[in-house]
């Protein structure tokens, strides 16, 4: 018997009788169960024939048969594109990796719904121009990873297609100018392998399918480099606990996750086993938030580093097939530039994409607790102006964290009123001269209008920033609460956000309740142990026109956008007069690095701390035209 296949007979009779010693036996070798054949990333060769028939009988699926349409479309705009070139912008080459990706996935998919063969000779046009790069940028590794991606996925879907030459050439590149460069982690800039965020989840992802592509001819390396992986990507994972709010914001948890299930997918394809990642806590969970996470209007809540985008993700249809659950798959933007949007038509639903409007089975009223809580609640889950309202706690100094502790998105009739700002380029300010990712208190990222409370629907106290290290969490959550003398029911939640004002006050309480039947919000801010005389600075960002009036009650604000209008209150409280103001979104700003934010304000309520050191700010924001 020949030696590949005794140890694999020893295998499966470990496997059989001594499931420990198999287990062991696996993560000693992880080339054990390798499947031999190309194509094995994703995909292997029976997922390739399903698609092959459902491209044949595309025009009984007028969506499955637009998606291909689209993508061949873009395949022959590439080909009219010059080859990409080893061009920096900034620090990164992660534009370049990216659209090397997005082009070699588009160009595979292409070939194979229609078999021309000018996507064929372009993608291997594109993989062996990548390939004659002097390097991936190792100095900023993310480049690597999606470098080494977009070769793997390249070399392997294609491989009985490609020149010997060819496949040599790739194959060198995925070594060298890939895997070599990311194996040791006791580099610095190797660090990834011990963080906690994207950087995890994308590096040893990226590199991942680059060891299992040229596993055959390279099995020392490729096997050290999934035995790193394996033992470095539970840092990676760690932040989706406990119940899949990932703390860098959706946008992050699109990059992140995005390579999580491309090395999942991957393992499963190549080798027969997740690793038990997909057990991982929040890690399959995390798909369900990025749906709570959305609102009426189909924008997500944007918090931290993350500017506003829709539900739509291609990654979401591997969960959707993982979990049996058609929601999951959203109608994709064919106008996207994502560049796992080709990865929709192998992961394309049996049955086809769910109806309009189906419910997803989730309560309307659901809290998600981590690093960044985040508390969501609605008035209905297929109403395009139901009432919406996602707030957070959290602290400053998660990955890619602001400082919006306690920061609150608001929609209604299809309007997304209390809007966060999101994040600003990089390279804008990078360009100049700032130091972005520090996360201490004097930090410059802090000075950032966009990234300091200053810009969000928060408390500010005495024009003073929140303390990075304070972590607010929630005290309260309650849903389908009994109002007094109401036929009305209140879900709700109340924010600690003490700990992000420490030094300043003794206590700060932020209450949020949600009438759905009313369409109303109350926002109540206590606080304690303040100096006597300290401000106090309520405020809501908002892209709408205000109209301001007072009466004896306190003041009241109009705002109106796109045709429909929303009501605000802020009454007096203890016999002092509570007014709103409304000042342009970074008046305050005199900053040339901040970002402009044109057409945006922010509406303000001040009060002043007593003599005792307390004070209430209290704010109603109903939605609809009928007075209070």
């Amino acid at each position: 018997m020949r030696k590949p296949l005794a140890a694999l007979f020893s295998f499966l009779l470990c496997s059989l009788f001594f499931p420990a010693v198999a287990t062991r036996a696996a993560a000693d070798d992880p080339l054990l169960t390798l499947r031999k054949e190309h194509p094995r990333l994703l995909f292997t060769a029976r997922d390739w024939a399903v698609f092959d028939r459902r491209a044949r009988n595309r025009a009984n699926d007028p969506q499955f048969d637009a998606l291909l349409a689209q993508l061949e479309k873009n395949a022959r705009a590439i080909l009219g594109a010059p080859a990409l070139e080893r061009k920096l912008t900034g620090r990164r080459l992660l534009g370049v990796s990216r659209e090397a990706l997005r082009r070699v996935l588009t160009l595979a998919v292409a070939h194979r719904s229609t078999q021309n063969d000018a996507f064929l000779q372009r993608a291997e046009q594109e993989m062996l121009a990548a390939a004659s790069f002097d390097d991936w940028n190792p100095s900023h590794f993310l480049d690597v990873a999606e470098m080494t991606a977009a070769l793997a996925l390249g070399y392997d879907w294609l491989h009985e297609k490609l020149s010997p030459e060819t496949r040599a050439i790739v194959r060198r590149a995925i070594v060298e100018k890939g895997l070599r460069e990311g194996i040791d982690s006791k580099l610095r800039r190797n660090s990834w392998h011990r963080q906690e965020n994207n950087w995890n989840q994308v590096c040893l992802g990226g590199l991942s399918l680059g060891a299992l592509a040229v596993a055959e001819d390279e099995p020392a390396l490729a096997r050290d480099m999934l035995k790193a992986a394996r033992a470095g990507i539970v840092n990676g994972l760690r932040p989706y606990a406990p119940d899949g709010v990932y703390p860098e914001g959706p946008g992050y948890w699109s990059y992140g996750t995005a390579y999580q299930v491309l090395l999942v997918a991957a393992l499963e394809s190549a080798l027969g086993t997740d690793w038990d990642l997909c057990a991982s806590p929040g890690f399959l969970a995390s798909a369900n938030t990025q749906l709570h996470l959305t609102g009426p209007t189909g924008k997500q809540f944007n918090f931290s580093d993350c500017g506003l985008q829709s539900f739509f993700d291609p990654i979401l249809y591997w969960f959707s097939g993982k979990l049996n659950n058609p929601v999951l798959a959203a109608p994709p933007n064919l106008k996207s530039r994502e560049r796992f949007l080709p990865l929709i038509a192998l992961w394309w639903p049996d049955a086809g994409l769910a109806p309009p409007n189906t419910e997803p089975g989730l309560p309307l009223a659901w809290k998600g607790e981590g690093k960044n809580p985040v508390a969501v609640f609605r008035s209905s889950w297929t109403d395009p102006n139901a009432l919406f309202l996602a707030c957070k706690a959290g602290a400053a100094n998660a990955s890619h964290g602001h400082m919006d502790a306690g920061s609150f998105i608001l929609e209604a009739d299809g309007v997304r009123w209390a809007i966060d700002l999101g994040m600003q380029n990089y390279e804008s300010l990078e360009s100049k001269g700032m130091r972005i990712f520090g996360r201490t208190q004097d930090a410059q990222r802090w000075t950032v209008f966009r990234m300091n409370n200053f810009s969000h629907n928060t408390l500010t106290i005495d024009n003073q920033p929140h303390r990075v290290g304070g972590r607010s969490e929630f005290l309260r959550f309650w849903r389908d609460g009994i109002i007094m003398a109401s036929e009305d029911k209140s879900s709700g939640v109340e924010i600690d956000l003490s700990p992000v004002f420490a030094g300043q006050v003794g206590s700060v309480r932020r209450e949020i309740s949600f009438q759905p039947k009313s369409r109303t919000v109350f926002i109540k801010d206590s606080i304690e142990g303040a100096a006597p005389g300290a401000e106090i600075r309520w405020a809501m960002v908002t892209k709408a026109q205000i109209q301001l009036s007072q009466d004896n009650s306190g003041g009241h604000a109009l705002l109106t956008q796109n045709g429909k209008q929303l009501r605000a209150w802020a009454g007096n409280v203890d016999g002092e007069k509570r007014e709103f103001e409304i000042i342009p979104a970074g008046a305050s700003v005199k900053n040339n690095y901040d970002a402009p934010n044109p057409g945006t304000r922010i509406l303000i309520v001040r009060a002043k701390a007593s003599a005792g050191g307390s004070a209430v700010i209290a704010v109603e924001l109903r939605a609809g035209e009928t007075p209070r």
